[in-house]
């Protein structure tokens, strides 16, 4: 009998995070092209731009399309690759290019830090979710105790320090592009400039802020045992303790 099940409910693939190809694809082999192949011998410096950008933005399409994974902070990251472009190609003053960096991390902060106003605090979507812990194995303990006002309080503390790593990330960003990218926009100078910037970026900026959230994951972590007793083992999603 012949399978009429369209091919829209075949079930999406399950993403796994891969740091490694997300760091050559993203970073590495975009700043290499913009340091060696910017020059009128080589690609130009608006032909090493487009590839170079070609590269981060064409990965997080694939894995958009391929795992329809949208969300907010993947939609700023693309905004962020099709500015940068913008900026270059349209050849703007470069100190645009420093305020669209600092603007990005700057925006997820009060975003994050809005949120606190609001029923639904995003420390709950990037951390405290059921893909990282058994959230509602946590809460019901923290009812059973009588814990569940001090969470809330601590978990309000740990969203300002998550506000506080991306407003670092934005001052950081500002900074580094002011200080490495001082060419004109749509020369060879400045695509050798802006590769050298996002090559630095790593280790300046993302290590960095990568250190301030385990932080804040292991305070959250530490609050939970506290409040509820559980272990690091006890709480983790299923997921986690399968893989």
């Amino acid at each position: 009998m012949k399978n009429d099940t369209p091919s829209s409910d075949k079930a999406i693939p399950t993403h796994k995070p891969r740091p490694m190809v997300d760091l050559l694809v993203s970073i590495l082999i975009p700043s290499f092209i913009l340091m060696k192949y910017s020059g009128p011998e080589d690609l130009g410096a608006s032909g090493a731009l487009i590839i170079a950008l070609a590269f981060p933005l064409g990965w997080g399409l694939f894995e958009a399309i391929k795992y329809r994974k949208f969300n907010f902070i993947a939609l700023l990251g693309l905004l962020s690759v099709l500015l940068t472009g913008g900026i270059g190609l349209m050849q703007l003053d470069a100190k645009w290019l420093a305020v669209k960096e600092a603007a990005i991390p700057g925006i997820i902060g009060l975003a994050v830090l809005i949120s606190t106003y609001t029923p639904y605090p995003l420390i709950r979507t990037m951390l405290f979710n059921p893909k990282v812990m058994d959230v509602e194995k946590v809460e019901a303990k923290l009812n059973e105790l009588g814990n569940k006002a001090k969470f809330e309080r601590r978990l309000l503390y740990a969203t300002y320090f998550l506000s506080g790593t991306f407003l670092f990330s934005s001052v950081m960003n500002y900074t580094l592009a002011k200080l490495i990218v001082t060419s004109p926009s749509g020369s060879a100078a400045f695509n050798e400039e802006l590769g050298q910037m996002t090559l630095l970026s790593y280790p300046v900026i993302a290590i960095p802020s990568t250190v301030m959230m385990i932080g804040i994951l292991v305070y959250l972590w530490r609050t939970i045992r506290v409040l509820t007793g559980y272990k690091l083992e006890d709480i983790l999603a299923a997921n986690l303790k399968t893989d």
